[in-house]
C-alpha cells in the first residue's frame, strides 16, 4: 500500500553525504538548494541517453531542481543552483510519471533525484498502484548514502550512476567533495546488488546498472583508474559508458579553472578507449562524432509536459 513520504528524513537532512542538517520541512534550503517541496525543472521525452535507454521513443526524463554535488563545470547550472523549477505535490509527481507513460516513453528517468528520494519513492508507489509499468531509471552523480539507495530497492529497475573522479584532490577541486570516491564506490555496489546482471528485451535495458564516466580534459589517468576499478570489481555485471561530451562553461577559466576551458581531444578520448579495450571491457558504450555541443543541453525555460499536469 502507498505510504506518505518519511517527513523525518528532511527534519535534519542527511539524505546525501553533505549531511547539512537543514530543516527542509520548515522551508530551510539544504546544501542542495532545495526545501522539502519537490521541484521539477523539466519533464519530457529525452533522446540524449544511451541507446538502450532512449530507444526510438525517448526516455521519460524528469529533471529535479537542485543538486547535492554542484560541480564547477555543471552543464545544468540553472537547475543545479535551484534557479528553475515547478513545485509538485506527491500526487502531481505521480501524475507526471503516468503522463510520460501515456506519451509512450521507454522508461521513467529520474535525473538528480537524491535530495527528493522519500517523495519520489512515495510517488512511484502510488503510480505503480495506478498502472505504471515502465522501468524506472535512477540517474545520479553517485554522491549518495547507501541507506538512501536502499530506500529504492524494489522500486528502481535501472541505475545510471556517474563515477566522476578517482582522486580525492580532483573531487575536492571540482566538486568540493574530497570523500566522493568512497561514497560512489559504496553506492554503486548497492545499486549492482539490487539490479544484478543486466537484462535486455529487444535492445532495451529492462534491469541493470550502467556506470557513466565523462572524460575531463587533462585527466586521462583518472579515467583509466576508474575503468580499471569498475571492470576489476564488476566484470560483465555492469555496462560502462565512456563519454567525451564535456562542454566547457563560458566562465570556467575566469572562475579559476583554466585547465577545464577546452574540450577533450580525440587523442585523449582514444587513449581512454584503447585502455578499456586492453583490459577486456566489452560491455561498454562509447561516443563518436561531435557530442560536446551546448545544443544537447535541455532548454530549462521550457518545462516540457509539466503544463499538462
Amino acid at each position: 500500500m502507498f505510504q506518505s513520504p518519511d517527513s523525518t528524513a528532511m527534519q535534519a537532512c542527511g539524505l546525501c553525504p553533505r549531511n547539512c542538517g537543514a530543516d527542509r520541512n520548515n522551508g530551510i534550503r539544504g546544501y542542495c538548494k532545495e526545501t522539502a517541496l519537490v521541484r521539477v525543472a523539466r519533464a519530457s521525452l529525452h533522446m540524449w541517453e544511451e541507446p538502450c535507454i532512449n530507444g526510438t521513443k525517448g526516455s521519460g526524463t524528469v529533471f529535479f531542481s537542485g543538486c547535492p554535488l554542484r560541480c564547477v563545470y555543471c552543464q545544468n547550472q540553472d537547475i543545479a543552483l535551484g534557479n528553475k523549477g515547478e513545485t509538485l505535490t506527491t500526487d502531481e509527481l505521480c501524475r507526471t510519471f503516468l503522463l510520460l507513460q501515456e506519451k509512450n516513453a521507454e522508461n521513467i528517468n529520474l535525473v538528480t533525484p537524491t535530495h527528493f528520494v522519500p517523495q519520489i519513492a512515495a510517488a512511484l508507489e502510488r503510480a505503480k498502484e495506478r498502472g505504471l509499468v515502465l522501468p524506472i531509471v535512477y540517474n545520479t552523480a553517485s554522491y549518495e548514502h547507501v541507506e538512501t539507495i536502499r530506500r529504492l530497492d524494489g522500486l528502481v529497475d535501472i541505475y545510471l550512476p556517474d563515477f566522476k573522479y578517482w582522486s580525492d584532490i580532483v573531487s575536492q577541486r571540482y566538486s568540493n567533495a574530497p570523500d566522493y570516491v568512497s561514497y560512489a564506490k559504496k553506492a554503486i555496489a548497492e545499486m549492482v546488488r539490487q539490479t544484478k546482471s543486466p537484462v535486455f528485451e529487444n535492445g532495451m535495458m529492462k534491469r541493470g546498472t550502467i556506470v557513466r564516466h565523462m572524460v575531463l580534459p587533462g585527466h586521462t589517468k583518472e579515467s583509466q583508474n576508474i575503468i580499471h576499478y569498475l571492470y576489476e570489481t564488476y566484470q560483465d555485471d555492469i555496462y560502462i559508458s565512456i563519454m567525451n561530451q564535456y562542454t566547457p562553461p563560458k566562465s570556467i577559466a575566469a572562475a579559476g579553472f583554466p585547465e577545464l576551458s577546452r574540450r577533450v581531444t580525440k587523442r585523449e578520448y582514444g587513449k581512454v578507449i584503447d585502455y578499456a579495450i586492453s583490459l577486456g571491457v566489452t560491455n561498454a558504450f562509447i561516443q563518436e562524432g561531435e557530442t560536446a555541443k551546448e545544443s544537447f543541453i535541455p532548454d530549462f525555460d521550457d518545462f516540457g509536459f509539466l503544463n499538462e499536469i
